[in-house]
C-alpha cells in the first residue's frame, strides 16, 4: 500500500505543475505583498529599534518566509473536497482502496513538495539578495526547519480535511470555509509576528493549531524560542487532527447526503 501513496506524491507534484502560468501569477502576487509588508515591519523595526526582538532582518525574515510558506502550507482552503461531498462524487473516493484522508495528505505532501521549488525559493531568495536577511546561526537549525515545514504541511491538510468533511453535516460549509480563511493567516503569524500580541492574546493562540502552520516553521528557522518544545506544540497537532479526522471521517462514512439528481 505505501507505494500506492508514494504514487499519490507524486501525482500531487505533477498536477501542480501543469498549471505554469498560474504559479507565476502566484508568485508573482506573493513577491509584490512581500514588498508591502516589509516595508511596514523595517518601518516598525526602525521606529522602535527592536519590536519584541524583531530587528530589521528578523522582521525581513519573518515577511519572506511567511510568503513562501503560504503556498507551501496552503494555510486557506478551497473546498474542493467539500464540493465532492456536496455532488456525491466522494462516494468515489471512498470506495477506492484507500483512507481517503491518507491519500489526501500524500497528494498534499507532493504539492507541497512543487511549492517549495516554485513558491518558496524564488522569495526567499529575492529577499535574502536585496534586504536584511536573517539566516540560522547553526546549520541544523536548517534541518530542523525542514521537519518543522512537513508537521505544518500535515496540520494544515488534516485541518482542511476536517473542514470539507462538516459538509456531511452542514450540506454546504462555505460560511465555515470563509471564517476560517478569514481568520486563520492572522491568528496563524502571516499578518504580523504573534510576538507582537500580548501575553495572555497569545497563550490563547497557542491553544490553537494555526501558529504552528506559520508562526512554528519561522521560530525554527529565526531560532527564536526553544526548539523541542516548538516540535513538540506542532506535533500534537498534527497527531490530533489526524486522530481526529480519522474519527470523523468514519462518522461521515455512515451520513452520505447525496444532493441533486
Amino acid at each position: 500500500m505505501l507505494p500506492a501513496y508514494l504514487l499519490l506524491v507524486r501525482a500531487g507534484f505533477q498536477r501542480h505543475s501543469t498549471y505554469f502560468l498560474a504559479t507565476l501569477g502566484g508568485l508573482f502576487t506573493n513577491t509584490v505583498f512581500g514588498l508591502l509588508r516589509v516595508a511596514v515591519l523595517l518601518t516598525v523595526a526602525a521606529e522602535a529599534g527592536r519590536a519584541n526582538g524583531y530587528d530589521a532582518a528578523t522582521s525581513s525574515t519573518f515577511v519572506w518566509l511567511g510568503q513562501g510558506l503560504i503556498a507551501v502550507v496552503q494555510i486557506w482552503s478551497t473546498g474542493e473536497l467539500a464540493e465532492r461531498v456536496r455532488s456525491g462524487d466522494v462516494a468515489i473516493d471512498l470506495s477506492r482502496p484507500w483512507n481517503l484522508l491518507a491519500a489526501q495528505l500524500a497528494q498534499d505532501v507532493g504539492r507541497a513538495g512543487h511549492a517549495t521549488l516554485f513558491r518558496f525559493v524564488p522569495p526567499l531568495a529575492f529577499g535574502a539578495l536585496l534586504l536584511p536577511f536573517r539566516w540560522p546561526q547553526r546549520w541544523e537549525a536548517l534541518l530542523v526547519f525542514v521537519v518543522s515545514v512537513l508537521l505544518a504541511v500535515v496540520i494544515s491538510s488534516a485541518l482542511r480535511f476536517l473542514l470539507d468533511l462538516s459538509t456531511f453535516w452542514l450540506i454546504d460549509a462555505r460560511g465555515l470555509r470563509g471564517v476560517y480563511n478569514s481568520v486563520g493567516g492572522t491568528i496563524g503569524g502571516l499578518t504580523v509576528p504573534l510576538a507582537f500580541f500580548p501575553d495572555g492574546v497569545r497563550v490563547l493562540l497557542y491553544a490553537t493549531p494555526f501558529p504552528a502552520m506559520l508562526q512554528t516553521p519561522i521560530d525554527v528557522f529565526t531560532e527564536r524560542g526553544p526548539t523541542l518544545l516548538l516540535l513538540a506544540h506542532q506535533l500534537v497537532w498534527a497527531v490530533g487532527l489526524v486522530v481526529i479526522g480519522q474519527l470523523a471521517l468514519a462518522r461521515a462514512t455512515r451520513k452520505l447526503v447525496v444532493q441533486g439528481g
